[in-house]
């Protein structure tokens, strides 16, 4: 409170009061830095204040689909017009070049280890399990997708076909001594 006391020529006075309240910055929160895989749409909110005005084309509690890996930085204005800002990191990772071992034939019968390169973890349909050998009954296209740690895929197939095995016939023949 500010006390204002004032005087005229004729040594006349009078007092005011002046209570002047000085509100605290909100906490604005931005949220956590993330990291995520191109293609993902992401929303960003604000917390701790009324409103929020971020940059780069970001509206408040509405997604979007980052490109390139950016800060975006937020007001955030509480009801009494104070305000305060945050910022937050959006990683974007590339998709997976991930490839599967080539196309190949083996006959019926035979065993064969399917792999792939290009990602950390490996997934394929079928019931195969990425290096470990198997015996294949068809002719069958095999799916893989590859995740890294950012949870980021690619996919590849890889056709193994099966071909039988020749067909023998033979004839008995009496021989005699």
């Amino acid at each position: 409170t500010y006390t204002v006391t004032g005087t005229d020529a004729n040594g006349c006075t009078n007092t005011d009061y002046s209570t002047i309240t000085v509100n605290p910055n909100p906490s604005v929160d931005a949220g956590n830095d993330q990291t995520i895989c191109e293609g993902t749409q992401v929303t960003l909110s604000g917390a701790g204040a009324t409103s929020y005005v971020w940059d780069n084309g970001v509206t408040d509690g509405v997604q979007f689909n980052p490109t390139v890996t950016s800060t975006y930085t937020v007001v955030g204005t509480d009801a009494n017009g104070c305000t305060a800002t945050d910022s937050i990191t959006i990683i974007v990772g590339s998709s997976l070049n991930v490839i599967a071992v080539a196309d190949t034939s083996i006959c019926e019968g035979e065993a064969i280890t399917l792999s792939a390169t290009g990602a950390d973890n490996y997934y394929w349909d079928n019931g195969v399990t990425d290096g470990v050998s198997f015996e294949p009954l068809n002719t069958a296209t095999y799916i893989v997708i590859g995740t890294d740690n950012n949870n980021c895929e690619g996919t590849d197939t890889v056709t193994v076909t099966v071909n039988s095995n020749p067909g023998l016939s033979g004839t008995s023949t009496n021989v005699s001594q």
